[in-house]
């Protein structure tokens, strides 16, 4: 796996974004030459249309991005691959025609945009099915061992087995006979035997508790023959985007990499959530008053709604939003979750909150500095003071501003439970180890295709 903006990616995702850049501007360059002839070279080269080539590859990415075509969890089968890309490459035409007929003068040339999608179509699908061959193939595939039989080494069976697109693949683990009795010589002896056929290039250790138990001289010889020996933890906080609190030993958030919360990168944070916190207002505020009407007309009430969440460090500040539930919502329950289909959510509200136009005054809460743009979601003093009770290194997540959005809200979906607490949990604390301003900027893209697609909201 790849480290891009602080969070793992698999090698294949890469070499398949980085082929389709290629072939994007590629189809188009020729394209130039086959339309232009002689003057292609001058269109090309003295003309910036190299540039408007690279404009329109970083285009036609954004477009495969938001579509999802290099989420390869979500596209699977080879019918829905062509359905997605056949729909990319339609919106792609549609933007290009708009440019030839409202900027003529960002035109290649005479027909030169038509030619290359007829290039570029013909080319990503033949590119597309190529690629999904050479994926299949075993040489490119690393074939693993899992040593361990407890439930993380399940945990990571099961994760492996279901990311097809990381080229791992499981052709052992200790635990597949389901009775974890297997002793330290033979596990080696097993270990040893599966290298002896070279039947493995990767080792992961898996163990809850290695120790007496765990086959040292074994994994030694083994990782001296070249094959790889990786330990589970690591492995799947790389896979997963999160740190698994269960049974997490507080030496392993103190020694490991990261958690570099320097008062130089909290102030350059700081000076981005508020240029970005500006720009969303500014944008936003032709739709206020339209959403405050609404509002006012669907049911009685206040437009805005404030309620007291935990901060920085602890401190309660009050947090603004617009209201979509009753103003009467927690009369006779008190403080609780949203759930699905809430009976107290109005039918403005359930549209502002699809949209997640309800946030747009938290805005006023960056500027003011009770919250970052990025971070943890704020959360009730009531159910902070439960969940610290319940689930370890809760707090942890106060030592950042919380934020509108972050890691946790474009990851999982909205929570109302306790376990749906724990998992957000474990993706803050990921965020909190891997803060940087590229992730930040990788979240805020994120974001964007989550509004736009309607995902994840409540």
């Amino acid at each position: 796996m790849v480290r891009v903006f602080n969070v793992y990616y698999p090698i294949r995702a890469l070499v398949l974004i980085l082929t389709e850049a290629f072939i994007i501007s590629a189809s188009f360059v020729i394209a130039a030459m086959i339309r232009l002839g002689s003057n292609s070279m001058l269109v090309l080269g003295y003309e910036d249309g190299i540039y408007k080539v690279l404009a329109i590859t970083g285009v036609a990415l954004l477009c495969f991005y938001y579509f999802d075509l290099y989420d390869m969890q979500l596209v699977s089968e080879k019918g829905e691959t062509l359905f997605r890309l056949l729909t990319v490459l339609g919106v792609l035409s549609l933007v290009l025609a708009g440019t030839e007929y409202w900027f003529p003068d960002l035109l290649l040339g005479r027909d030169v945009f038509l030619l290359g999608l007829l290039i570029l179509t013909t080319a990503l699908i033949g590119w597309r099915r190529t690629y999904a061959w050479l994926m299949a193939r075993p040489i490119l595939r690393e074939r693993v061992y899992v040593l361990g039989s407890g439930k993380r080494a399940q945990r990571l069976v099961e994760a492996l087995r279901s990311r097809p697109d990381l080229g791992l693949e499981v052709v052992g683990w200790a635990g597949a006979t389901g009775d974890g009795s297997l002793t330290r010589e033979q596990l080696g002896s097993q270990l040893l035997a599966m290298d002896e056929k070279g039947t493995i290039d990767h080792v992961i250790v898996a163990m809850n508790d290695g120790r007496g138990k765990m086959p040292i001289r074994e994994l030694l010889d083994v990782r001296l023959s070249g094959v790889k020996v990786d330990d589970a933890t690591g492995l799947l906080e790389k896979i997963s985007g999160k740190i698994e609190i269960d049974n997490l030993a507080p030496s392993r958030l103190v020694f490991t990499e990261g958690f570099r919360l320097n008062d130089f990168f909290l102030f350059l944070r700081r000076i981005i959530s508020i240029m970005l916190s500006l720009t969303g207002l500014i944008v936003c505020l032709p739709l206020i008053p339209f959403i405050a009407l609404a509002i006012k007309i669907s049911s009685p009430g206040p437009v805005f709604y404030h309620q007291k969440r935990v901060g920085q460090r602890g401190r309660i500040f009050t947090c603004y939003k617009f209201r979509t539930m009753r103003a009467d919502a927690e009369a006779d329950t008190g403080a609780t979750w949203a759930t699905d289909d809430d009976p107290r959510i109005t039918g403005v509200g359930r549209v502002l909150r699809y949209l997640r136009f309800d946030e747009i005054p938290q805005m006023w809460n960056v500027l003011r500095g009770d919250m970052g743009f990025i971070g943890p979601r704020p959360e009730r003093p009531e159910f902070v003071q439960r969940l610290s009770e319940q689930l370890p290194y809760y707090n942890l997540r106060h030592i950042i501003r919380p934020g509108i959005t972050g890691w946790a809200q474009i990851r999982y979906k909205y929570g109302n439970t306790v376990e749906d607490a724990k998992q957000k949990l474990q993706y803050d604390l990921f965020y909190i180890k891997n803060m940087s301003i590229g992730l930040d900027f990788w979240i805020v893209v994120q974001t964007i295709k989550v509004i736009l697609l309607g995902r994840g909201a409540q």
